[in-house]
């Protein structure tokens, strides 16, 4: 991101694009609490007010809480968002899914098709506000691996396939310039300097087939690691459940118990990235907490950088 981008400047811009692009029209957006989907809810009320409808949709995929805490934060910023409970359609559709295409395929077909589309019919709505950032564009692009909110660039015209049209005001920027955005919208730091999370949120984390209970496990994991590497100043932390499983130890039986990996990034954009070089007792730490969880008996940190490794896993 130049230093030359003025935030403000952007702001103004969007905000005369989109009532230019709406008119009297009614638009909908789903918030999931990122920085993109944050900064896109409070740009989108800035410029639209009571002609957009925000939604939250519990996918059963979010960490512990993010469904209450979200909806109950952007209230205190007097924007209202309805919380759709969408658990079981999307827990039915990843069932029996292990390869990470068809699983971000099944995400983003329940998301428009089964979910979304209702409460866009619900709403009247004839435009759709992603968060979409350059880097979602490149790497889906380029086949690395499908976003879920990309679709034009796809040759998805969402026009005749669903019945609204796209509008993406964040599509020029990377992340720190989202950051920058959000921040001079006065989003509060929590939000504004959130690590990232993906659209497909606890799938990308799970390798393999995503259940209720390797949900449970890898919540928990998410949990601890969060909580332990809050205050690296890193770009991204996350845990990761393997599909594979080891044999271990526990209360003096053999176990064959599960695997998370811990993955902790320094970043400016996602573009690339290093591995953060986490003091050692802060590994102990995080390795013994994590195997406190019932069925993981292994932990192991990630060494690898971007490229060759995505962020995420899946």
């Amino acid at each position: 991101m130049s230093s030359f981008f003025n935030p403000d400047r952007f702001i103004t811009e969007q905000v005369e694009a989109l009532r230019r692009d709406v008119g009297d029209g009614i638009a909908i957006n789903a918030l999931s609490g990122g920085v993109d989907s944050s900064t896109v809810t409070a740009l989108a009320h800035r410029a639209l007010g009571s002609q957009l409808k925000s939604v939250f949709v519990d996918n059963a995929l979010m960490r512990e809480g993010e469904p209450e805490r979200v909806v109950a934060m952007f209230g205190r910023l007097g924007i209202r968002v309805e919380r759709i409970d969408a658990r079981r359609t999307f827990l039915r559709a990843l069932r029996g899914l292990t390869d990470p295409e068809a699983k971000r395929q099944a995400i983003t077909d329940t998301f428009y098709r089964d979910v979304l589309a209702k409460a866009v019919k619900r709403s009247r709505a004839t435009f759709l506000l992603h968060g979409t950032i350059l880097t979602d564009i490149e790497e889906t692009v380029a086949g690395i691996k499908r976003q879920h909110n990309i679709l034009a660039q796809l040759g998805i015209d969402p026009q005749r396939a669903f019945g609204y049209r796209v509008l993406e005001p964040l599509q020029t920027l990377r992340k720190d310039g989202v950051r920058r955005v959000a921040r001079a919208l006065g989003l509060p730091s929590s939000l504004t300097e959130r690590i990232p999370f993906p659209g497909p949120a606890l799938a990308t984390r799970i390798v393999g087939e995503v259940t209720e209970a390797r949900l449970a496990t890898v919540r928990a994991a998410t949990a601890l690691v969060e909580e332990e590497l809050k205050n690296t100043g890193a770009f991204q932390y996350l845990a990761v459940l393997l599909e594979d499983c080891a044999t271990g130890i526990r209360d003096g039986k053999r176990e064959f118990g599960q695997i998370v990996v811990v993955r902790c990034i320094d970043s400016r954009d996602a573009r690339t990235a290093t591995v953060r070089e986490l003091p050692w007792p802060t590994l102990k730490r995080l390795s013994r907490k994590i195997t406190s969880i019932p069925g993981v008996n292994r932990c192991l940190y990630d060494l690898t950088p971007k490229p060759p490794g995505t962020v995420e896993y899946v």
